[in-house]
C-alpha cells in the first residue's frame, strides 16, 4: 500500500514552505491542502486541536504538527537523501541552529514588523546580531550543512525570500548584502537549486499580503 501524505499550510508561512521544501528534497508524492487561517477547517482543527496552526502533516491518516518535528519526522520516515546530519554532536548543532532561527530571529523579525521609531531601530539592532551569529555559523562552509543543502539551511531558507520580502514591506534597511556576505553568497547558491524556487513564495503577492497586515494592525490599534 502506497503512502497517503497530505500537508496543510498556508503559501505564505515560511514554516509551510519549509515542511514543502523537505518534501520535494525528498521525492515524495504528497498532497497539499491550502488552508485560510481566518477560517480554519475542521480537518485542521481535528488533526492539531492543541495549537489550531499549520503546517500540519499527515501521514497514513496520522498528523504531525510544528514544522521542526516535522522535519525530523520526516528524515526518519523516508531515509533516503537524509537531511539531518549523521553525526550526534552535528545534528544537535542543527537543532540547536534551527530553533535559534526559529524563537530569536523569527520573534525579532516580528518586533521589527510591529514596531516603530526608537524601539523598532533596538530591534532592528538586536537582529542585526542575531544574524551575525548564524553567519559566523556559516563561515567557511558551502552550506549550513557542508557540501548539501540539508535541515539547517531548509530552516534557514526562511531567509532567502519570507524575510527579504519582510524587509522590502516595511522599507527598513536590515539585511543586505554588504552587511551579511556570507549569508548572501549562500542565498546565491540556494536560489539555483530547482527544487529550492519551486518553494519560493510569490513576491508581489507576498509583499500585498504584508502591506495589507500591517495596515489592518495599524487601524485595529488606533
Amino acid at each position: 500500500m502506497a503512502d497517503e501524505v497530505k500537508l496543510f499550510g498556508m503559501w505564505a508561512s515560511p514554516y509551510s514552505r519549509r515542511v514543502e521544501l523537505a518534501l520535494k528534497l525528498k521525492g515524495i508524492p504528497y498532497e497539499y491542502i491550502e488552508e485560510d487561517l481566518s477560517n480554519k477547517s475542521s480537518l485542521l482543527l481535528k488533526y492539531n486541536p492543541v495549537h489550531q496552526k499549520i503546517p500540519v502533516l499527515v501521514h497514513n491518516g496520522k498528523p504531525i504538527a510544528e514544522s521542526l518535528v516535522i522535519l525530523e519526522y520526516i528524515d526518519e520516515t523516508w531515509r533516503n537523501n537524509p537531511v539531518l546530519p549523521q553525526d550526534p554532536y552535528d545534528r544537535a548543532m542543527a537543532r540547536f541552529w534551527a530553533k535559534f532561527i526559529d524563537e530569536k530571529l523569527l520573534t525579532t523579525a516580528r518586533k521589527v514588523s510591529f514596531a516603530t521609531g526608537k524601539e523598532q531601530d533596538q530591534a532592528i539592532e538586536q537582529i542585526t546580531e542575531q544574524l551575525k551569529l548564524l553567519e559566523n555559523e556559516l563561515k567557511g562552509k558551502e552550506y549550513f550543512s557542508g557540501q548539501s543543502i540539508g535541515y539547517l539551511d531548509i530552516v534557514a531558507n526562511v531567509l532567502v525570500f519570507w524575510f527579504r520580502n519582510l524587509q522590502e514591506a516595511l522599507g527598513v534597511d536590515m539585511f543586505t548584502e554588504e552587511k551579511f556576505p556570507i549569508i548572501f553568497e549562500w542565498i546565491g547558491k540556494l536560489v539555483k537549486i530547482d527544487t529550492v524556487n519551486e518553494c519560493r513564495i510569490p513576491k508581489e503577492k507576498h509583499l500585498d499580503y504584508i502591506r495589507t497586515r500591517l495596515e489592518a494592525l495599524k487601524f485595529s490599534s488606533k
